[in-house]
């Protein structure tokens, strides 16, 4: 017996934001003659009404307008109900909680029909649910019985009884069982739409000798009177005595084929074509054909002539072949795999013959060629060549067809031979390549200055560029102050490269540049010479102006320039840019002091630096005493570029 508490949760699933006015009952339910029925029933009503003078309901019979006057079944408000219902209605739901289910005692075949619920929240808030629950009262059981009985064939005989009534639980009892051989009987409960059905299934093997004889199902209810009883009479079939069919044949897909049929057997024959379970054409002769058009591989099989004469069944198969095309194979999804992962990759695919399957990579040959539906390429610890397109090609003499997945393989960052630095005009450029999947990520580290610069850093010219797995970063620095054996500038830069599957570190070498090196030579003797030729006409100009002024001839000293640092350079008094601009002979020298070099080749400060760490170097200043100034010397050049001051004391 079913549970009515069970309606109570349908409540919690409807969400009161958005419902209307709804009602549940079951569309069907059953009931035997002189018992009663329970008709579940659920209902709901928009969230922004409230009821008024409380909440009331109706249950009509036969039709759900009002104003047709149809037969009251149960009202909540008074007694008054159709003469039919007095004393047999109750309400089992409570209303206030959206519980709307009735229960109907003592009824009757009259009472079969259809029953509809009607709210009533008071004022205009009464609603009629279009929906509504056909009750069908029973006088005897159903029994579910086959269309064909067949000698020698097992026979279900299933007998039903609703169960709908809380008070009274039917059994269920097979009658006239005795003359059957080994008969089983099995029973089941089955709940639907909060409706029961009690059901008995008797199960045996019927004989040429049972056709006629009479079986009975009995319902009744202990502890009362109710009995319910039903006979059947068994039709059992005898087999003919010979089929004949076509010989197995093969078509091609799209074409058309007949196939036939002849039984021998007296009276005539049901005659049925069977493919597989499925019966596609019947007829009541002793010859049959079944034509196929348009042919397709889904009807390839096995197909079976059965011929029934009303005493029996017998048939006889046959294999039809459809010969078609290899369909497009079925594959691994594309992957994406780690370096050094064993992989099996399928190929699966039907066609009629069976197709050879061919593996090509990249449009090459790299999987065996099998005469089979299902193909398997394994990949050994496959490496990043192994990335790329892979495809499944299936032939047979009728056509091909192809399917293809993508494998891409991720491993660990790769320097590659392009990271280097080199000499530029600028100063030191270093450039660090590598590949990797996912792409690398780039860092330089300078162990002099103890620092990491990446794309975040602000305070270096840093550059990255990705190009498929390949990333590139690169870093232009301003010559350092000291010095390599070589004589180029020493660089101290090593770059990181790092991905989700590793990280390397290397220290990237300097190579330099022959047109640069060759530049910075000639630049450096020709800065040399200038400064020769400059302290020369200084001293000729000096003397001349001494000889004029009819002063004494001293001697003109000149100290070495000093050389400063980076790290002078932050101290804003003892650093300032100073312009040189000197005409003399009625030409304009406009240079660049940028260094001078000692005997051993280094750099040597002097004066108040002498004592600081050598560090990236920065422009000097030339003092001379005894020269005069020459007004609007100081200034820029034409390149932006900070020229030094020469001043007479």
């Amino acid at each position: 017996m079913w549970c009515l508490e069970l309606l109570l949760p349908l409540l919690l699933i409807i969400n009161d934001a958005s419902c209307q006015w709804n009602v549940w009952i079951p569309r069907d339910i059953s009931a035997m003659t002189n018992s009663c029925v329970v008709i579940p029933c659920t209902f709901m009503y928009p969230s922004g009404i409230r009821p008024y003078r409380g909440t009331h309901g109706i249950w009509y019979y036969g039709q759900p307008y009002p104003q047709l006057f149809p037969p009251v079944v149960f009202k909540s408000r008074t007694d008054v109900v159709h003469e039919s219902y007095k004393g047999r209605t109750k309400l089992l739901g409570d209303l206030h909680q959206r519980n709307c289910t009735l229960l109907i005692n003592n009824i009757g075949t009259e009472h079969s029909g259809r029953y509809y619920f009607r709210a009533d929240l008071g004022g205009a808030n009464m609603y009629t649910f279009p929906d509504f629950s056909e009750l069908k009262v029973l006088d005897q059981p159903n029994i579910d019985v086959p269309e064909e009985i067949i000698s020698d064939e097992s026979l279900e005989l299933t007998c039903y009884a609703p169960d709908n009534c809380p008070d009274m639980n039917p059994e269920i009892q097979w009658m006239y069982t005795d003359y059957l051989p080994d008969p089983e009987f099995s029973s089941d409960y089955l709940e639907e739409s909060n409706t029961a059905v009690l059901s008995n299934t008797l199960t045996f093997t019927p004989r040429p000798m049972h056709n006629g004889q009479l079986l009975g199902c009995r319902v009744y209810y202990p502890n009362t009177t109710l009995v319910y009883e039903r006979l059947i009479s068994l039709d059992v079939k005898y087999a003919p005595r010979s089929v004949w069919v076509n010989v197995s044949s093969e078509v091609m897909e799209g074409s058309s084929v007949v196939l036939h049929c002849e039984v021998d057997s007296n009276p005539p024959p049901r005659i049925s074509w069977m493919f597989g379970e499925q019966e596609l054409q019947w007829d009541t002769a002793f010859n049959m054909s079944l034509p196929l058009d348009d042919v397709s591989p889904a009807q390839e099989g096995v197909y079976t002539c059965v011929g029934d004469n009303g005493y029996g069944t017998m048939n006889t198969s046959l294999y039809l072949a459809v010969k078609y095309p290899p369909r497009e194979p079925l594959v691994n999804d594309s992957m994406t795999v780690l370096e050094g992962t064993t992989l099996a990759l399928h190929c699966s695919t039907q066609g009629s013959p069976a197709p050879t399957l061919t593996w090509l990579k990249d449009g090459e040959l790299v999987g065996t060629i099998t005469a089979d539906e299902l193909s398997v390429l394994e990949i050994a610890e496959i490496t990043p060549h192994g990335d790329g397109q892979y495809r499944c090609l299936a032939e047979n003499e009728h056509g091909r067809a192809s399917s293809s997945l993508n494998i891409t393989v991720e491993y660990g960052p790769v320097l590659l031979e392009e990271s280097k630095c080199t000499v530029v005009r600028e100063g030191v450029q270093c450039v660090c390549m590598a590949t990797g999947n996912p792409e690398p990520t780039i860092e330089f580290y300078l162990p002099d200055l103890n620092i990491t610069i990446n794309e975040t850093d602000g305070r270096f010219n840093f550059y990255t560029h990705t190009d498929g797995h390949t990333s590139t970063g690169m870093i232009k620095l301003r010559e350092k102050g000291e010095r390599a054996e070589n004589g180029g500038p020493a660089v101290n830069v090593h770059c990181s490269i790092s991905n989700m599957y590793g990280r390397e570190s290397v220290l990237l070498e300097l190579q330099q540049e022959k047109k640069y090196m060759m530049a910075v030579i000639v630049g450096t003797i020709g800065g040399v010479a200038v400064i020769a030729f400059i302290i020369a006409a200084v001293r000729y100009v000096g003397q001349n102006n001494k000889k004029e002024n009819g002063n004494p001839r001293q001697d003109l000293v000149l100290e070495n320039p000093a050389l400063y640092y980076s790290a002078v350079k932050k101290d804003k008094q003892n650093l300032r840019k100073k312009v040189l601009k000197t005409e003399l002979l009625g030409s304009k020298f406009n240079s660049i002091l940028e260094e001078t070099t000692g005997e051993d080749g280094d750099y040597q400060p002097v004066g108040p630096v002498a004592g600081l760490e050598r560090q990236e170097l920065n422009y000097a200043a030339l003092e001379f005493i005894g020269a005069r100034s020459r007004e609007g010397a100081s200034g820029r050049g034409d390149d932006g570029s900070n020229y030094t001051e020469i001043k007479a004391k």
